[in-house]
């Protein structure tokens, strides 16, 4: 069972990944934390005694761990990659249109706020979306596609998937995300079909 020290600094970086996702990096005070996360006023710098930089990049690594989490169910349930793709697309067109299009993808936020300026954030961020492109990569081989194919196919994937999401909330609509479903399951069975694979 985990101790309370430890319950704290998990919710001081699932409180932090919220108000990135809601306020910016930029935008999300350590005060604004630690009420929103109900802890101890010191206890900020005791979990992360680098302050805001160590907590912006738990919750980036949360926020890796959620979507790669979502891609592993996807691709158990869906029956094939272009079904985990539209599954995993379906369920954060869910996310961003029940959030009133307040919630995206905290990652792609920190990334356009602080990677040409803080290289411990950009390369928390590299890593989370790599975590997102090699399993998506690894269900792409397993269709049938080369490694090299699968890999570039996957960068598509989770890139599209990012764009989608940012103009889904600019535009208030799911509809971006729904093409995007449309658009990846449609290209990645192409892929399969064109060399015999199965979807």
């Amino acid at each position: 069972m985990p101790s309370k020290g430890n319950l704290t600094k998990a919710r001081l970086a699932e409180s932090m990944l919220e108000l990135i996702q809601t306020s910016g990096y930029s935008g999300t005070g350590l005060n604004a934390v630690i009420e929103h996360a109900a802890a101890p006023k010191g206890s900020i710098y005791f979990h992360f005694p680098d302050g805001k930089e160590g907590l912006g990049v738990a919750a980036v690594e949360l926020a890796a761990k959620q979507f790669e989490a979502l891609i592993a169910e996807a691709a158990v349930s869906a029956g094939g990659a272009a079904g985990a793709a539209r599954a995993v697309i379906e369920t954060l067109a869910a996310i961003v249109s029940e959030s009133d299009y307040r919630l995206g993808c905290p990652v792609s936020v920190v990334t356009l706020e602080m990677g040409a300026e803080n290289e411990r954030l950009r390369q928390a961020c590299a890593t989370a979306f790599e975590s997102w492109i090699a399993p998506t990569a690894a269900l792409l081989e397993a269709s049938g596609i080369d490694a090299e194919g699968a890999r570039s196919l996957a960068t598509v994937v989770v890139s599209t998937i990012e764009g989608a999401v940012i103009v889904s909330r600019a535009t208030r609509s799911t509809r971006p995300l729904g093409a995007a479903a449309d658009v990846v399951a449609e290209l990645i069975d192409q892929r399969c079909q064109a060399i015999g694979g199965t979807r």
